[in-house]
């Protein structure tokens, strides 16, 4: 069993930063693939970027590639997304989601992960 826990979602203006964590419980941490989604209102949830057990095999949306940035501290149970230069169109609630380890191309669909987060509201005013 992974319990997550997502946090650092909130308000931020066109341009700006944020940085989201999701804090995952068991030991087994280690050995899962993660991934972060993320659900615009009116819209289906759609994926956003996820990375390998060992963090050394990492994607991400083309929507969001060359600002957005994920990662993970195995010695803390932590993933992270690293999101820059945000955008309105970035607004969503943000959900981290994980399973063992996966194959890239099924790592960026929702249905291959059993765990998720409660989500983090993130919004971006122009």
């Amino acid at each position: 069993q992974v319990q997550l826990v997502e946090s650092g979602g909130g308000l931020v203006q066109a341009g700006g930063s944020l940085r989201l964590s999701c804090a995952a419980s068991g030991r087994t941490f280690s050995t899962y693939a993660m991934g972060w989604f993320r659900q615009a209102p009116g819209k289906e949830r759609e994926f956003v970027a996820t990375i390998s057990w060992s963090g050394g095999v990492t994607a991400v949306a083309d929507s969001v590639k060359g600002r957005f940035t994920i990662s993970r501290n195995n010695a803390n149970n932590t993933v992270y997304l690293q999101m820059n230069n945000l955008k309105p169109e970035d607004t969503a609630v943000y959900y981290c989601a994980a399973d063992v380890s996966l194959p890239v191309v099924a790592a960026t669909e929702g249905n291959s992960y059993g765990y998720w987060g409660q989500g983090t509201r993130v919004t971006v005013s122009s």
